[in-house]
């Protein structure tokens, strides 16, 4: 039996909290942070700017008071510009990480625009900026105690699998394994764990409706849209094959998180419990997971 039961943590979004402006109706910090204990998580991802106390010492506090280890967070950064230089902003989120304790920087190759329905497409004077700054961040985000990763993410820059592929052989990063933005990327999460198991350094568990993340590669349906229809479901009601994704990375000796994470699209305050009913069911599943491992 691993330790992966004491290595799961969670995240404000499975609570409908993101960085999109509109996404939808979001729970104040108070609930979402007491729900988290309530069920169990002993740690989170800092969520969205805003989110937490923007002072690194009371953002600390306010994980601190109620019992909570901070993970890190998400981090969508501009990579592929070359007038612009991303080390400053990503040092003064260092900031809040460092005052907290956290130790994982998942950055995203953000694309400029608000949003994850639509991006530009790079050129080469764009893919070597964005390569560079990959070592760059990294770099930096060492210098503090904190280890840099790069989120593969629908609607960044890093999306698909040959963008995977150009960030694997282009740089040394490693990689957050999202298992629901990979498969709507068009990468399958369960090979790309197999054939990189060492790259992987921090997870966020998602399963996903596979007829729906068709529609989103399709260009049927826009990303939001199918978040907003469910597309996203707890961990063992989807098609991904996260036992096989688990195992991998536990018999290779990963001691990462897993970090729940259910992208949730709320209209409007639920009338019954809510998203913290499906966060308990992926729970359960991955502690079944977890009693599998030897």
């Amino acid at each position: 039996m691993t330790d992966l039961a004491l290595r799961i943590a969670g995240a404000p979004i499975s609570w409908g909290v993101c960085e999109v402006p509109g996404w939808g109706w979001q729970y104040d910090p108070e609930t979402v942070l007491a729900e988290m204990r309530e069920v169990g998580i002993a740690a989170t991802e800092f969520g969205p700017d805003g989110f937490l106390p923007d002072d690194p010492a009371e953002k600390a506090k306010t994980l601190a008071d109620l019992g909570l280890r901070a993970v890190g967070g998400f981090v969508p950064v501009v990579l592929h510009d070359p007038s612009h230089d991303p080390a400053p902003e990503v040092a003064a989120a260092l900031e809040g990480f460092v005052a907290a304790g956290a130790t994982t920087l998942v950055l995203a190759a953000a694309t400029g625009q608000d949003g994850y329905d639509d991006r530009p497409v790079l050129d080469e004077t764009g893919w070597s900026t964005l390569l560079g700054n990959l070592d760059k961040l990294s770099a930096l985000a060492a210098e503090r105690g904190v280890l840099a990763t790069i989120h593969p993410h629908v609607g960044t820059m890093v999306e698909n699998a040959d963008d995977v592929d150009r960030v694997l052989r282009g740089s040394s990063i490693g990689l957050t394994l999202d298992t629901g933005h990979l498969v709507i990327g068009g990468v399958d999460p369960v090979a790309l764990t197999v054939e990189h198991t060492g790259r992987i350094k921090h997870t966020h568990l998602k399963d996903v409706d596979a007829e729906w993340a068709a529609k989103v590669q399709a260009g049927e349906v826009s990303y939001t849209d199918a978040v907003r229809q469910g597309m996203y479901r707890p961990l063992g009601a989807g098609d991904i094959d996260l036992s096989t994704i688990v195992a991998t990375l536990e018999n290779s000796g990963y001691r990462g998180w897993y970090v729940l994470e259910q992208d949730t699209v709320l209209q409007s305050r639920p009338a019954d419990e809510g998203p913290v009913t499906d966060v308990r069911t992926s729970i359960t599943h991955l502690h079944t997971i977890a009693e599998t491992l030897v």
